[in-house]
This record gives C-alpha cells, structure tokens and sequence, in this order.
C-alpha cells in the first residue's frame, strides 16, 4: 500500500515524503517539476535509503492519473501540487484557477474511479483572508481571501467539503498551513524557489548568500509593532510530520477533517532579518519597498485542535528554522541547479 505523494519533489512535498519513509509508507510521487526539482527525490534517498516511484505529469492529465492508480496500489493521497506564489497569482489569475482548482477537482474525481478515499489537502491559512481575530482558529470565518493564490485554495476546500458531505467515503483532511520556512537538518533538500522568491526566508538566504543584492521588505506602515508584515513561520519539518500525524489519524475515517498547522507564535519581517543575522552571524542588507499586492498586515496561528486530536505541535525553534535555512543555502547557493 503506497500513499500518493502530487507535487511531491517540491519543498514542502520532499520534506514529507522523508517523513512517510520514516513512518515506513510506501511512496509515489506525482510532480511536472515546474517549479521543482526531480534532483530533490535523489536527495531524499541520500538522506532516508529508500527512493520513491516516480512519475513525471500534471494532475490535469486524468489518463496519468488512472495510469498512477492502475500500477499502484494507492491507499490514501498528499495533494500538494499547486501554483503558489501570492504575488504571482494576482498577475496570473487564470493559471491559477485552472491548475489549483481544476487539476484539484480532476484529482478527487480520478480517485473515485479508483476507489481511493483517503486525501490530505495542502491549504493555507490564506483561506481566512484578513483575519478578524489573532490568533485564528478553525472556526474563524474563511472568505474575504486578498488574492487569486488564497481564493483557488478556498474554492478547493469549499469543493471538498461538499464532497465530504455527498460521499461518505471519503474522509477529507484539509490542513491550512501558515508560513513554512527553513530545511532538513541534513541541508540536502530545502526551498529553491524559481527567480527571485516570493518567499521571505528563501529571499533571505539568498541576498546572505550573494545571489541577490538586498532583500526588499515590502512595506513598513503596517499597524504591527515595527511596521513590517507580521506571520507565524512554521519549520518544514515539523509540517511534514503534522502530514504522517494527519494520515495517520483519519485513514479510512469519513468526514471533513481541519487543522491549522502553527506555531501560535507571529514574528515580523524585521523580527525574522535580525534573528537569521543572529543565528548565522551574517549581515542582510535591505530596503523598504511599497506594500505588495493582496498582503495583509498579520496572521499567526491557534493550533490547538491539531495537538488535541493529532498530537501534534511545532517542536523546532525560531533559532533552528534560521540555522537550517542557512545550511541548505550555502551547502547549496543555486538551489538544485549546483
């Protein structure tokens, strides 16, 4: 019994395909690689011994698809694949309602067909919109979302609930993540976003490394401390592992499953440029920028419920998601291209 693993060579992807193997599954992975790296895979057998079944395609390719769930005996589905960037989005609104909904939509309905009715949804605490209340449960409202990225992961989860209602079967595990930041420990896998990143951490890391002159902070008359952006960053790894913890907890149990995957804890931008600075004794230059499109000024997590029924929270530090972003970027400053 394999667990299918879309967009699984990207970063969130290949850190929990390193925790299913730990968790000893069997793995499929399902990835275009148009913003990630086939080399990731190669990595994770380095780090784990074990090398997943890989298949390189889009999940709007249903022949694909029922190909996957022909050869394999798929027992349940991570779905990750997704075009990601917020900024982007707002650019590119049709690419993302077509990939992010339509190839989700294909997706589910290839798996009906196969018998398959275990799904991990890879969403986003974007789902929330501007929050009326910090930190934001579950139970917050979902709407209002600020951007196309945001609103392609709402419609999903909207799409995935009423499917939860009309086929018990399945049993539907929506997990909104908030901000995911740093790398295996073993800096052999990590964030290699395509051009310049949309992503602080990686923008960071990069600007630390000499890649990128200096990192733009985009805006800083945000009512929030310092005036810069404030989030909750949540390490990889500990994201991956709430994955294994969330499978683990809801195969084969039917009904609409959702947790927020947080530290509870918000940092600003600056809060996160000094703490990097500290923690790898380098200085990063940077610049205030006009605030970007669909941002808002803050958002960090209640993750509660996920230690409750999961028995799961966030184990690694601020001064360890610096640490490890670090170690990936200077083991590796061109990403997977080295």
């Amino acid at each position: 019994m394999a667990i299918l693993v879309t967009g699984g060579a990207g970063y969130i992807g290949s850190h929990t395909v390193v925790e299913l193997f730990n968790a000893d599954k069997e793995v499929v992975v399902l990835d275009n690689l148009c913003n990630s790296s086939a080399k990731s895979l190669a990595r994770v057998a380095q780090i784990t011994g074990k090398q997943a079944k890989f298949y390189q395609g889009d999940i709007l390719d249903s022949a694909l698809l029922q190909q996957i769930f022909a050869e394999n005996h798929i027992e349940s589905v991570i779905h990750f694949a997704g075009l990601k960037a917020v900024g982007e989005s707002v650019q590119k609104p049709i690419e993302y309602y077509h990939n992010n909904v339509v190839g989700s939509l294909n997706l589910i309905e290839q798996m009906r067909k196969a018998g398959v009715w275990n799904f991990v949804f890879s969403s986003s605490s974007t789902v929330y919109g501007d929050p009326d209340v910090i930190p934001v449960t579950e139970d917050c409202k979902v709407g209002g979302t600020t951007n196309p990225y945001g609103t392609s992961k709402l419609m999903v989860e909207q799409m995935l609930t009423d499917i939860a209602k009309a086929e018990p079967k399945f049993s539907i595990t929506l997990l909104r993540y908030f901000n995911p930041v740093g790398a295996h420990e073993s800096g052999l896998i990590g964030e290699d976003p395509n051009g310049i990143p949309n992503n602080l951490m990686p923008y960071i890391a990069q600007v630390a490394v000499g890649k990128l002159k200096e990192l733009s902070i985009f805006g800083n008359d945000y009512n929030t401390p310092d005036g810069t952006g404030v989030r909750d960053y949540i390490h990889v790894v500990d994201l991956a592992i709430g994955h294994v913890k969330a499978l683990a907890r809801h195969e084969n149990d039917g009904g609409l499953h959702i947790y927020n995957l947080g530290t509870g804890v918000g940092y600003s931008v600056l809060d996160m440029v000094k703490a990097f600075e500290q923690a790898n004794n380098i200085v990063v230059p940077y610049k205030f920028t006009p605030r970007r499109a669909g941002d808002i000024a803050e958002n960090y997590a209640d993750a509660s419920r996920a230690l409750k029924e999961l028995g799961w929270k966030a184990e690694r530090d601020l001064n360890a998601m610096m640490r490890d972003t670090w170690n990936w970027q200077k083991n590796n400053p061109q990403g997977y291209k080295d």
